[in-house]
């Protein structure tokens, strides 16, 4: 299995020529960039139906409107009011959505040569681990923005996130969930008053 790191594509291109030591290095080259976009053009699946960004980004948003509104209807019949000095802020709903590698996505930029398609599609059959941030997931940016409230017509009063993660044909690690560590600032040296010396 590769490991194909979308935002260090020499991680991809190590193995790639690791495996295939007679390759050439600017078709392993073009086999990573290939692979990587497979990835990052991943197809989602919801409901059993298959999504490719951005086309099918209006028919997957609506698609998913009714659960959107089941969740906000199951939450108003179960949320008890509470004393503002003790509401603290709930942690989101969590949505997922299905990602399988975009083939055809990869085999674009590999027109002309067959063998390099044939090879992407092997390494896609053995299984490859994407390790990822949220932003290099296409579906995932596009779903992070999406205004629920509009699309749905309905007040939300629950914050939802959505969860892009694959499902199908691959592996996915996404980094960075934990969020940035805050660097501690340089406390400035306390002031020292001089004392003039007697005479």
């Amino acid at each position: 299995m590769i490991t194909c790191h979308l935002t260090k594509l020499e991680t991809a291109l190590d193995q790639i020529k690791k495996s295939n030591p007679k390759m050439k290095p600017a078709d392993a080259a073009l086999i990573a960039s290939a692979l990587s976009l497979t990835g990052r053009h991943a197809i989602a699946l919801y409901d059993g139906e298959h999504y490719k960004c951005p086309e099918d980004y209006d028919k997957l948003t609506r698609a998913m409107v009714g659960q959107m509104q089941m969740v906000q209807e199951g939450i108003e019949t179960t949320t008890v009011k509470k004393a503002a000095k003790t509401v603290t802020e709930e942690e989101p709903v969590i949505v997922t959505v299905g990602l399988m590698p975009n083939l055809s996505a990869g085999e674009r930029i590999l027109e002309g040569r067959d063998e390099l398609k044939a090879k992407l599609s092997d390494i896609l059959q053995d299984g490859v681990e994407f390790v990822y941030a949220g932003i290099d997931i296409l579906w995932q940016w596009a779903l992070d923005r999406v205004n629920w409230s509009t699309i749905s017509d309905m007040d939300m009063s629950r914050r939802i996130k959505i969860k892009a993660s694959f499902t199908e044909g691959a592996v996915g690690t996404e980094m960075g969930t934990a969020g940035a560590k805050k660097k501690a600032t340089a406390k400035k040296p306390a002031k020292v008053e001089e004392v003039p010396a007697e005479a």
